[in-house]
């Protein structure tokens, strides 16, 4: 698949169009980590290991013991969708996705692509792909986040740049995005209502669309399931 998408990646790993109209989709997160780091090997240059600041937002629990039940490295392990995870590996010339409002008047929004052109200690300048400021130059610092996962038993803040790298993004994720080259890669088969319908109609060009069906059954070579709940439609006239 990622040959197939990101095909010439030596030659055209930094331009703008190229990376602006290529885009692997998957269902879950672990199949997008899986992939970027793939495409991200074949990059050149070294990577840029960010690693995020992670505590207990004060107030949210009052146990004095709270620094020996959840050390650092509890912290660091959690990962939610919609975050960052503890440690981002980018490469200057990655495509990056925002995770985060940061300024919508500067076209910094949610969903955002931008590629690298420099990597600071506590800074990420960044080249705007998609919206309405394209080609702009931007700067992405450290936030502060907090998951909305209520089942943990206090309120976690993480300090990390709102990014993920995005030459590979979930399918809910690509909700608004149109590309004209699309890879569905499905490990495993689409789990929620729509998202293959989703995937599929996120290219542009009728000869752009590329699906790749692991572990299929022996009877079923190349085949997967398009989730539909049927409820949705048990009250329309």
């Amino acid at each position: 698949m990622v040959n197939e998408i990101y095909a010439e990646m030596d030659q055209k790993h930094g331009d703008v169009e190229y990376l602006r109209n290529r885009a692997i989709l998957t269902p879950l997160n672990e199949h997008v980590e899986n992939v970027n780091i793939n495409v991200l090997q074949r990059l050149p240059g070294e990577f840029k290991v960010y690693n995020s600041c992670d505590s207990i937002c004060k107030g949210s629990t009052f146990s004095e013991a709270d620094d020996v039940l959840y050390p650092p490295e509890f912290f660091n392990s959690l990962k939610f969708s919609g975050m960052p995870n503890h440690e981002i590996r980018v490469k200057i010339g990655a495509p990056i996705m925002l995770l985060r409002n940061l300024n919508a008047k500067k076209g910094l929004c949610n969903g955002t692509r931008l590629i690298i052109t420099q990597c600071y200690p506590f800074l990420i300048e960044a080249l705007i792909l998609t919206g309405n400021r394209i080609g702009d130059t931007t700067y992405i610092p450290r936030i502060n986040m907090c998951p909305a996962d209520n089942t943990l038993p206090f309120n976690l803040k993480r300090k990390q740049f709102p990014i993920a790298v995005c030459y590979a993004m979930t399918v809910n994720k690509s909700q608004g995005q149109t590309v004209q080259n699309v890879g569905l890669y499905l490990p495993s088969p689409v789990f929620g209502h729509g998202q293959f319908y989703v995937a599929v109609s996120r290219v542009t060009s009728p000869t752009g669309l590329r699906i790749v069906v692991v572990d299929s059954a022996k009877d079923q070579t190349g085949l997967t399931k398009n989730v539909v709940y049927h409820e949705v439609f048990e009250n329309l006239p």
